[in-house]
């Protein structure tokens, strides 16, 4: 429940009208990314620019609907189970429904309204203040939590955190510098090109985005298991059990699935987003060629070539972060840090991409910017 809330901004742990989040968003991206990948057709549509985005998206918010009542109805049903809800009538049950799902449609709306008319990706700044929301309350629980033989442990652990920053700093400001020559072109009496440029890839070229969809995704076993595990059945009941167990957040199982969905997600979100055939093509169509790589083929096999080394470093790095904070846990018995190297990893994210945006909307109106070249 703790990286649930975290994405919630608490709201789950209150149980507030959105208490589910952007939890079912999050889940319809993520159906819809993997479905652009079956489906032929959707890969047609998210390849014809902003028209097909738009779309994508319209798909993404109809998905979040049904999403977002099966949420809440196994919401209910766990809560229910715990005795925490006792029975409701069908009137009341159906309007608790409709009330989280329409709280996850207005943060929906929110975000979108930021993206649009703010700087900045609207969902990822939700997120983020919701997980800045939550650090008060994560530091009182901490220090209530801690005594004097543990001292030594929280000391060490801020020491990881600031590790842990200067980390995510440098893996999001590292680039790989493709060289790229323009040749020289007359036309008439002009003269074109002659120049030589960069193609920057970045090491981290997903962002904290595979981290999101992986957690999203492996802690469907576990509140899943906890709610087949109140069925009557006492076979059913003793294996939703067990997988209950062996998801424990804390449990070697969890962390290894948790570590290889990330990187999973790593590689498969640098494709959808990261096309070098459409690199290869924009080079080639301008004049330009990178040293010693013919145009055409050879050139998107050496952008291939590239990205699948420099990414494996960044996959790894988001893989040792998301899994951070469980072997935090276990060596510093400080059960009490939720957050961790996840929460950190999207917190200084969402700050240096925005920073870089409004960089660019400040130098776009001749201002000074915040970067000091």
């Amino acid at each position: 429940m703790g990286l649930l809330d975290i994405f919630s901004g608490g709201t789950l742990v209150n149980f507030s009208v959105m208490a589910l989040g952007l939890n079912p968003y999050i889940n319809a991206s993520i159906i819809l990314q993997l479905l652009t990948m079956v489906f032929p057709k959707l890969e047609e549509l998210s390849k014809e620019g902003e028209y097909g985005r738009e779309k994508i998206n319209q798909y993404t918010r109809f998905l979040t609907i049904p999403l977002a009542a099966l949420q809440s109805m196994g919401m209910f049903a766990l809560l229910k189970s715990q005795g925490i809800i006792g029975n409701l009538s069908p009137l009341t049950l159906v309007a608790m429904i409709v009330t989280m799902t329409s709280g996850t449609v207005l943060l929906m709306w929110f975000g979108e309204l930021i993206s649009e008319f703010g700087i900045g990706n609207g969902i990822s700044l939700l997120i983020f203040a919701g997980i800045v929301g939550r650090l008060p309350v994560v530091f009182g629980q901490t220090m209530t939590a801690v005594s004097q033989e543990v001292i030594f442990n929280l000391v060490a652990y801020v020491g990881v955190a600031a590790a842990v920053i200067g980390g995510v700093v440098f893996i999001n400001e590292a680039v790989r510098q493709i060289p790229v020559h323009y040749a020289k072109r007359i036309r008439g009496n002009k003269v074109y090109g002659g120049s030589s440029t960069y193609l920057p890839l970045r090491l981290n070229q997903a962002g904290v985005i595979p981290i999101i969809f992986a957690v999203s995704i492996v802690l469907l076993p576990s509140l899943f298991g906890q709610f087949v595990a109140q069925i009557p059945n006492k076979m059913i009941a003793g294996i939703a059990q067990g997988i209950v167990n062996v998801f424990n957040t804390n449990g070697a199982v969890y962390n290894i699935i948790y570590f290889i969905l990330v990187i999973g997600f790593t590689y498969f979100y640098t494709a959808v987003t990261f096309n070098p055939n459409k690199i290869a093509q924009e080079i080639q169509k301008y004049g330009g060629f990178i040293p010693g790589i013919r145009p055409g083929s050879p050139t998107v096999n050496y952008l291939n070539y590239i990205l699948t080394r420099i990414t494996l470093a960044g996959a790894v790095f988001l893989g040792v972060i998301a899994v951070l904070p469980s072997i935090l846990r276990q060596l510093t018995g400080i059960d009490a840090l939720a957050i961790g190297g996840t929460g950190i990893l999207i917190v200084v994210s969402v700050v240096l991409e925005t920073v870089k945006q409004l960089e660019s909307q400040l130098l776009m109106r001749s201002y000074e910017g915040f970067l000091k070249k």
